[in-house]
């Protein structure tokens, strides 16, 4: 599997103890583990064991990611401790492909950030246009065609509403062309809100940030957090 340059899959530095619930962190397209840094130490203060796995969003597909990761846990991961889950936008896709395709694991409880669980209307836009910045991230994955998010797993969704990127250009173009409600219109910059929509996830809540504010942002953090202990978000 390639790695960034700046970060690598490795274990832990520290020894996990049981009472600290273990979490993965799975960045979205164009980053690198590094982007979870932050919310990696906001949950390690909250007392959780976060581990930030690193993937290559562009060269290669959903199963192989989860294939990865699969990897990791056989060869550093105690089976008897559950896993937690947390990704930001496709890394979201990964953890809902890698618990389809790997029921042997005990899977806690999972968040998902700015994930389009229905699709990505500004992948295929740029898919269609310039190929090369989606990679292998399209096809069964931000196209929307992933299996269900398995029945029993207590996931969590954050979707954000503030559209500061300059991207967003491309959901304002589609806005026009799909003659989108208001309340549809609603987006990240990157994402709409109803691309975040999952039938049975446990909660869903929708915070005022951007798709990349998520990542260092204290409210997500704590509502992750919150969500991971509890099952639910604080409202």
């Amino acid at each position: 599997m390639l790695t960034s340059l700046f970060s690598s899959n490795t274990p832990p530095t520290t020894e996990h103890d049981a009472s600290e619930p273990f979490v993965v962190l799975t960045h979205g397209l164009h980053q690198n583990a590094l982007y979870m840094e932050f919310l990696a130490k906001k949950l390690q203060i909250k007392g959780f064991h976060p581990f930030k796995f690193d993937y290559d969003s562009l060269g290669e597909t959903l199963d192989q990611h989860s294939d990865n990761l699969n990897n990791w846990l056989e060869k550093n991961h105690d089976p008897n401790i559950a896993i937690n889950m947390v990704g930001h936008s496709l890394g979201g896709l990964v953890i809902r492909d890698f618990i389809a395709r790997y029921s042997q694991w005990e899977i806690g409880r999972c968040v998902t950030l700015g994930t389009p669980h229905i699709g990505s209307i500004k992948a295929k836009y740029i898919k269609d246009l310039i190929p090369p910045l989606i990679g292998k991230s399209y096809e069964k994955s931000l196209d929307g065609n992933i299996a269900p998010l398995k029945e029993g797993v207590c996931m969590g969704v954050i979707a954000g509403n503030v559209p500061n990127n300059f991207s967003q250009v491309v959901l304002m173009y589609h806005e026009y062309q799909a003659n989108l409600t208001l309340d549809e219109r609603e987006h990240d910059g990157a994402v709409f809100v109803y691309e975040t929509q999952l039938p049975n996830a446990a909660d869903h809540i929708t915070l005022p940030v951007s798709h990349m504010e998520m990542l260092v942002d204290d409210s997500v953090a704590y509502q992750t957090a919150y969500f991971l202990k509890y099952g639910k978000f604080e409202r």
